[in-house]
């Protein structure tokens, strides 16, 4: 899972940065409705959190700019305002959800589930492949049903190929899928990843294997 986080008070989306990724959310963090603007242009995400008070104004202002664009990502606001006026004004905006500061970071993960959660965004909670599963929600592989514990980079290669499976997924893609902004990439990071990763599948006897696509990127496939 990719989210923006739009957020100008740097302690605050250090800290909430740090929390997500322990649950193997990679955050893009920009301060400014002018920089977020620019970033879901560039890039997809599945869900944006979003501040009020911008360095540059008022943050609600971003989300019907977003909707008029085709941009469907969900969107919760993170505001300090948290007052009965403010709510209404920023669902009435197309806000998906709406908390206020300070909030526990649990709750945010279980609004951010159950926001993706919608039948628009997520056709199905769990893909299957061979003896894999992955359940989306939770960012959990599954072995016969039983948790398969990953490196948080290979997790996310693994998810990013299970919600394309039989599809090619560009590198670009996976590179989107699995670093952040601020993550230093060496050169053949992505590689060592997914080299890693389809040895732990071919191991376990997965009943899946990953193919790389010369000059594209890769794809999962059930084994035959």
């Amino acid at each position: 899972m990719r989210i923006l986080l739009v957020e100008d008070e740097l302690d605050m989306a250090s800290a909430l940065g740090d929390a997500l990724s322990k649950h193997n959310i990679v955050i893009d963090h920009v301060t400014s409705v002018t920089d977020a603007r620019e970033a879901v242009h560039m890039h997809s995400y599945d869900a944006i959190l979003l501040d009020r008070q911008l360095t540059d104004g008022e943050g609600l202002r971003l989300i019907p700019e977003l909707r008029t664009s085709n941009i469907d990502a969900p969107i919760i606001v993170l505001t300090a305002h948290n007052d009965h006026e403010g709510r209404i004004r920023g669902l009435d905006m197309g806000a998906d959800d709406y908390m206020g500061k300070p909030f526990v970071v649990e709750e945010l993960i279980a609004r951010l589930r159950a926001v993706l959660r919608r039948p628009t965004l997520l056709s199905s909670d769990i893909i299957s492949a061979g003896r894999l599963a992955f359940d989306v929600s939770h960012m959990e592989p599954l072995l016969d049903g039983k948790p398969l514990i990953l490196p948080r980079r290979e997790l996310l290669v693994l998810g990013a190929l299970m919600k394309r499976i039989g599809r090619t997924v560009t590198r670009e893609a996976l590179s989107n899928a699995v670093y952040g902004f601020g993550d230093e990439i060496q050169s053949n990071s992505l590689d060592a990843h997914v080299s890693r990763l389809r040895k732990k599948l071919a191991d376990l006897n997965g009943g899946v294997t990953i193919h790389t696509i010369r000059g594209v990127g890769y794809l999962l496939k059930v084994a035959e």
